[in-house]
């Protein structure tokens, strides 16, 4: 019954993956057909200077994103959970940023974070402070790029956290309440280990996605200045597509779906033995 399934996976995901592995190893370009290289693609990335500096970029945006996300998706769960006022309204409003294109998302965020121009500058400048020069300096820009995805993306992590919350019997509350414990002891102890798997899940998705970031950082600063705030995405899509390097991009393709793999199955381990602990 689940070989169509099977069938359909190995086809859209199996068969192209063998084939970008392949791709990896040759080097390849328009109007010219592959010539075998080995490891050389794979060599060439791993040495690459501008290759390492996405990777960090990477690595400080997607952990920025996900916990601080993490964090705010919590809270929300929780006080929308407590109840608030015109709450289908309110919970309207917090989706509302996931219905957005994402290209829309970022040039709309572009024009208001656009210096001296921009909404956010010259409400900064009214207030006396500095405006943000996320043009010119690598953090500024790639904090920029980490609270667009926060805003893009929160609605997901607040739909998983809220409706696992929703699930939690009445009655431990109750018990927790009965037995004296405060706001903050209730959510340690009854809150947050009910919703340990379904953060589990949402942890997982959101480093995978937020691995492949792309469009915020490509529309926001085009990897600028000076390619400091490149992140792997737009690598892989700046020797893909403008250097024609297909073997090089395939290369880091992979290393990509590696990272992915190995980021998720930490997850998908600590959801297993939570699992079979749950039924010991």
């Amino acid at each position: 019954m689940v070989m169509p399934v099977h069938l359909l996976l190995g086809l859209v995901i199996a068969l192209p993956g063998i084939w970008i592995f392949w791709l990896s190893l040759n080097e390849s370009t328009y109007g010219q057909a592959p010539v075998f290289v080995g490891l050389a693609n794979y060599r060439f990335v791993l040495t690459d200077t501008y290759f390492w500096r996405a990777f960090l970029n990477t690595f400080v945006i997607v952990n920025v994103v996900v916990y601080v996300e993490l964090a705010l998706a919590l809270a929300l769960a929780v006080l929308f959970a407590g109840g608030v006022p015109l709450q289908r309204l309110m919970i309207s409003i917090m989706l509302a940023p996931y219905a957005v294109s994402e290209v829309i998302a970022v040039i709309m965020w572009k024009y208001m974070l656009e210096p001296e121009v921009g909404i956010v500058s010259q409400a900064l400048a009214a207030l006396g402070l500095p405006e943000l020069a996320w043009t010119t300096d690598r953090w500024a820009a790639l904090a920029m790029v980490a609270l667009l995805s926060i805003w893009l993306h929160l609605p997901f992590s607040f739909l998983i956290l809220y409706s696992a919350l929703l699930g939690i019997p009445k009655e431990l509350y109750e018990s927790a309440d009965i037995d004296g414990a405060t706001a903050w002891q209730t959510l340690k102890r009854v809150t947050v280990p009910m919703l340990m798997p379904a953060i589990l899940v949402a942890l997982m998705f959101r480093y995978v996605f937020a691995f492949r970031l792309f469009s915020e950082v490509w529309l926001l600063t085009g990897g600028g200045p000076a390619r400091q705030t490149e992140v792997l995405a737009t690598y892989l899509y700046r020797h893909a597509f403008r250097y024609h390097e297909f073997g090089v991009a395939s290369a880091i393709g992979w290393l990509m779906v590696i990272a992915s793999i190995a980021i998720a199955s930490v997850y998908l381990r600590e959801m297993y033995m939570r699992m079979l602990k749950g039924d010991a």
